[in-house]
């Protein structure tokens, strides 16, 4: 064949559109969303020469094989757990029916599968240092079982650490089992965990597919960051294992970001998270630990354990619950602002019930086209009332929302249809004055150190950027 001949590059052509029509079809009985089914299905039709590979990396998925796949796992796993007496909490649970605040959350005892449980204690860790020192603290004092998952482990300096405490512990008697997201992790060499394994450390990496395939498969990823030691305390938010964690990272230093230690009966479902993505992993169950006794008196806790598995659209419908719920203030901070038609209509109607309604985002971008979209989000959120902050100093990486005076949230889920739709996250609902105060004190630091973005600004920026913008709002229900 002359494959200079211009009948080759015809049929060349030919053959890329027809594979652009059937991923569009693909893409249109597929994608959750009609915004990200429309997204594919246009650019698929009428650029398949740019967007046929970034689908097959972002949007081509078995999604209702691996749906079933990961729910017969779950059902399997609470099967295996039967025999074990878990779930001890009905007189905690019973507690959370007398708070005025959680039973504003009208949604709450229904869309979590996990529920609201009272005699928990709650500290907040404010960035890196603070995290990670608690953290390898409670890991030195292990005595049984450490259970320990990250979206992304980097062999750096913070990542070395980890592995050397976990070698240690394990040389010790401790149990450790550690679990990272294949994908998140790409960069993490295999020597690292082959380390771990020889030292007596069971680590598994979290993967959607089996075999080679899955570093192409970026959704159904596992975003989550759990700690569990002992069974006794526990660690979740927003941090993940690398030195950028810790202010590290020159372009984006300083990092902001927020933890939460945890102990008490809500600690049982953190386990329990942990235990479906290690089943899912391992076919095999991590042990799960119960103390003989709860504190009695403490916190109102609920482990919102979110993923694309749930029966329905659980992260965002939480969103969609906190914002209405709120009656005064709803203050949120994501890095990723990127919203759906559900959430930024909630917004607006909060801003027209008189609620103070605040969003604080990075001033530095990480991830460029997000950025983008995520500033006209920004704009139209400030056309609408809302007030939008810009955090100065370094990178916001943070995942809180604080609702009125008692309720707030921390967790691993960002403001974006990734997070909401595709994949798995974990947030600490607390309902608790005390404990909110702290997270206020902690986003009025934050609001201080930050721009307020206004009208002016929208009209200051140049119609290349804003091009830019619109551009990349197109493809935000795939990002």
């Amino acid at each position: 064949m002359d494959y200079h001949s211009p009948y080759f590059f015809g049929y060349l052509l030919g053959l890329i559109h027809l594979l652009g029509i059937g991923a569009a079809l693909h893409a249109v009985f597929t994608v959750r969303t009609a915004q990200g089914a429309i997204a594919w299905a246009m650019s698929l039709l009428f650029i398949p020469y740019l967007t046929l590979i970034p689908y097959l990396v972002f949007g081509a998925r078995s999604f209702y094989a691996y749906i079933q796949a990961r729910r017969q796992a779950n059902q399997e796993m609470h099967v295996a757990m039967a025999n074990l007496n878990w779930r001890p909490w009905v007189e905690e649970a019973l507690a959370a029916r007398e708070s005025v605040s959680y039973v504003a959350l009208r949604a709450m005892p229904k869309l979590g599968r996990m529920p609201c449980l009272a005699n928990n204690e709650v500290k907040l860790l404010i960035n890196g240092t603070a995290t990670f020192e608690a953290i390898f603290t409670a890991i030195e004092r292990a005595s049984d079982t450490v259970l320990v998952q990250f979206f992304i482990i980097h062999d750096d300096a913070l990542g070395q650490r980890l592995q050397q405490l976990l070698l240690r512990k394990a040389a010790e008697g401790v149990k450790i089992y550690v679990l990272f997201d294949q994908v998140g992790s790409h960069a993490l060499p295999s020597r690292y965990s082959q380390v771990l394994r020889e030292g007596g450390v069971q680590i598994q990496a979290f993967s959607s597919k089996r075999g080679w395939f899955n570093r192409f498969q970026v959704n159904f990823r596992n975003h989550r960051k759990i700690v569990v030691v002992d069974g006794l305390v526990g660690f979740l938010g927003g941090h993940n294992v690398g030195d950028e964690y810790v202010g590290a990272h020159p372009r984006l230093s300083p990092w902001r970001d927020t933890h939460v230690q945890v102990s008490g009966p809500v600690l049982a479902c953190l386990q329990e998270s942990f235990a479906e993505d290690w089943y899912w992993a391992t076919r095999e169950l991590p042990p799960l630990i119960l103390p003989d006794a709860y504190p009695e008196d403490g916190v109102l806790c609920q482990v919102l354990a979110t993923g694309p598995a749930d029966p329905q659209e659980t992260c965002q419908l939480f969103f969609v619950e906190a914002i209405q719920s709120a009656t005064r203030r709803i203050w949120i901070t994501s890095p990723y602002f990127v919203p759906d038609e559900a959430v930024v209509a909630a917004l607006r109607l909060a801003v027209l019930r008189g609620v103070d309604v605040r969003i604080l985002i990075p001033s530095r971008p990480d991830h460029r086209i997000v950025y983008a979209a995520s500033s006209l989000f920004a704009f139209e959120a400030v056309r609408a009332g809302v007030r939008i902050f810009r955090y100065q100093p370094g990178f916001v990486h943070q995942k809180v929302i604080l609702v009125d005076d008692d309720v707030s949230a921390v967790g691993s889920a960002n403001m974006d249809n990734r997070s909401f739709r595709l994949n798995f996250e974990i947030t600490l609902l607390t309902i608790d004055r005390a404990f909110a105060d702290q997270v206020e004190a902690m986003l009025l630091r934050d609001f201080e150190q930050s721009r307020e973005v206004t009208a002016e600004d929208i009209r200051d920026t140049h119609r290349l950027q804003q091009l830019g913008m619109r551009i990349a709002r197109l493809i935000s229900p795939i990002l």
